[in-house]
């Protein structure tokens, strides 16, 4: 089967409307219970979070999946899950789909975790190394200060400024030990949300059952899905790879989802359940 030819096709099937529906509760939600003013933070409790984060709760494994970070994020999450999952959904049925849906995201979120559990392995070295000298060496932990900033882009120079101290004022050293704690623990507690971990797995899925169905990109363009499929997964790769300052998006979840997608369809289809 290498192009869907839909036969009884259900346009809105049952798990997709009910992952609409939650996943559109959840955001109003988020939104409702958002801003400074709010004494419950969705993020901070259903997000998910690093093992390192004293925010990390293993629930946020699963519920990541129903969070997104704005209108546009989710939109598209939800347009390709309906665009490629009710595909899936018609020719597997509710229950597989369901299930395959939850094991891409959950692994996913695992494989996303190990990756970022080892890029913090060298800021969580030096923030405890940072931590001993703020209690044995005072002169040495000024220097491991001013190092530790300009290696994790910390803006210490103008905070020093604003605040109009500089790192040779007398008593200092447990303020500084305190700005670096703060920061570190933003780094760590870095929410990561949205179900595109689950969605990724959803295309490759299709894209391997069905290699050369077009896909219209905006609607105009037509592309077969396998060249869409590799293209879209070589990009996370690379992406992930490269790793650039500033990049906010969880490249490994999408090429986690990815790899997990693969293996059970794969798998699925050779005992030929799919």
């Amino acid at each position: 089967m290498t192009q869907f030819r839909p036969t009884r096709f259900e346009v809105l099937p049952t798990i997709i409307k009910n992952l609409l529906i939650i996943n559109g509760l959840m955001f109003l939600a988020q939104n409702t219970f958002a801003g400074p003013t709010s004494s419950f933070s969705f993020e901070d409790y259903f997000a998910l979070h690093a093992w390192q984060s004293d925010l990390y709760k293993p629930w946020q494994l699963i519920t990541h999946m129903f969070l997104h970070g704005d209108f546009g994020h989710i939109l598209g999450n939800m347009f390709a899950l309906w665009m490629f999952g009710s595909i899936l959904e018609n020719v597997w049925g509710p229950k597989r789909f369901l299930l395959f849906y939850m094991l891409c995201g959950v692994g996913a979120a695992v494989i996303h975790l190990a990756i970022l559990s080892y890029q913090l392995v060298p800021l969580t070295t030096e923030y405890e190394r940072l931590l001993l000298l703020s209690k044995t060496n005072v002169s040495g932990f000024m220097e491991a200060v001013y190092n530790y900033s300009a290696r994790h882009n910390i803006p210490l120079t103008q905070i020093l400024a604003d605040n109009k101290v500089s790192l040779s004022t007398p008593g200092i050293a447990p303020q500084l030990m305190d700005l670096m704690t703060t920061y570190y623990n933003k780094t760590v507690s870095t929410a990561t949300l949205g179900a595109s971990g689950a969605v990724f797995g959803i295309l490759i899925a299709f894209v391997y059952l069905f290699p050369n169905t077009y896909i219209y990109i905006y609607f105009l363009f037509p592309v077969k899905a396998k060249w869409l499929g590799i293209a879209y997964f070589g990009f996370e790769l690379y992406k992930g790879i490269q790793n650039s300052a500033g990049d906010n998006v969880a490249r490994w979840a999408h090429v986690g989802g990815a790899v997990i997608g693969f293996i059970l369809v794969y798998i699925w289809k050779k005992k030929g359940n799919s």
